[in-house]
């Protein structure tokens, strides 16, 4: 299976998200000149267990089902792209991860994201981004889904449900850099004209940024900050064609944290609010920050519609 499988679009997606304490599920409804709508945001306590559950209720048969892998199922590289034909490409890239990885290439399910060059360049230096999971982690969701009785069409990461929603929001012509926040620890990506050009992976946790220990809290801040503020300092070296706007702050459902990266980056915070971005109208219990935590990347991977296939 595909990470970035091709979609047809206009097809209706359901994400399905599991987390510590439950499985969060959303589809979205998109219209032109509308904000995209939240047509569907469940949660349900429990574990992977109740999928086959949870997939009955929701009548996941009449959706195009995806799921989301978490932070530690795969490794994500960003990579000069091989100078080879396209139907080469898998071949010359796994060649290059043999020594990169933290487990054997032959065991590895792998896809590709271009990033896209400079277009005024003289000298254009292409890159791309990998993505490499385990066959036996890939084998297991998609197991797991087949057990329950749902049909699963993608299996998605963190990087590409957020770069969905930061692509409704960059400003025009600049870059946007987005920050958010799971069990599994900080995710930090620039996006520019609706494609992804840098992940940062930070780790500090949700539960780190909710500490009500004032010196461990403010700890927590300060790596973050420090870790901005190489990745945005690597960022504008590597891409100086793209200035970033600023950086938006995913709903975390705490507070503090947007005060203290405001007193202490260069480049300008903003805290989202889903209402902002979405129609909520279908999703009332969405008004409320830490829901719109929990449910974030579910969101933005249901709002996949059409991927570029290398």
């Amino acid at each position: 299976m595909r990470f970035f499988k091709k979609a047809r679009q206009n097809d209706g997606w359901l994400t399905i998200a599991f987390s510590g304490d439950g499985i969060a599920a959303a589809s979205m409804k998109r219209a032109p000149s509308a904000k995209p709508a939240v047509a569907l945001a469940a949660f349900y306590p429990g574990n992977e267990s109740a999928l086959e559950a949870v997939g009955r209720q929701l009548q996941a048969n009449k959706y195009r089902c995806s799921t989301i892998l978490a932070g530690g199922e795969y490794q994500m590289l960003a990579l000069e792209a091989p100078n080879v034909p396209p139907e080469e490409l898998k071949t010359a890239v796994r060649w290059r991860l043999k020594d990169m990885l933290d487990f054997h290439v032959d065991d590895a399910t792998i896809d590709v994201l271009d990033i896209p060059v400079d277009q005024a360049a003289t000298v254009r230096n292409h890159s791309m981004f990998v993505v490499a999971a385990r066959n036996s982690v890939i084998g297991q969701r998609q197991n797991l889904f087949a057990g329950a009785k749902v049909g699963l069409s993608v299996i998605d990461i963190p990087e590409m449900a957020q770069r969905n929603i930061s692509a409704l929001v960059e400003p025009e012509g600049r870059g946007l850099a987005m920050l958010s926040f799971g069990e599994d620890g900080g995710l930090l990506t620039v996006t520019f004209r609706g494609e992804l050009y840098l992940s940062r992976r930070i780790e500090v946790a949700l539960a780190q940024l909710r500490e009500t220990d004032v010196d461990r809290k403010n700890a927590s801040f300060d790596k973050i900050t420090l870790e901005l503020q190489r990745s945005l300092d690597h960022f504008d070296r590597q891409f100086h064609f793209i200035s970033v706007s600023k950086l938006v702050l995913a709903p975390t459902g705490t507070s503090g944290l947007d005060e203290y990266l405001s007193s202490n980056l260069y480049t300008p915070v903003e805290t989202m609010d889903l209402a902002d971005v979405f129609d909520l109208d279908g999703a009332p219990a969405l008004a409320d920050p830490l829901q719109q935590q929990r449910f974030f990347l579910a969101l933005g991977a249901a709002l996949r519609h059409e991927e570029t296939v290398l």
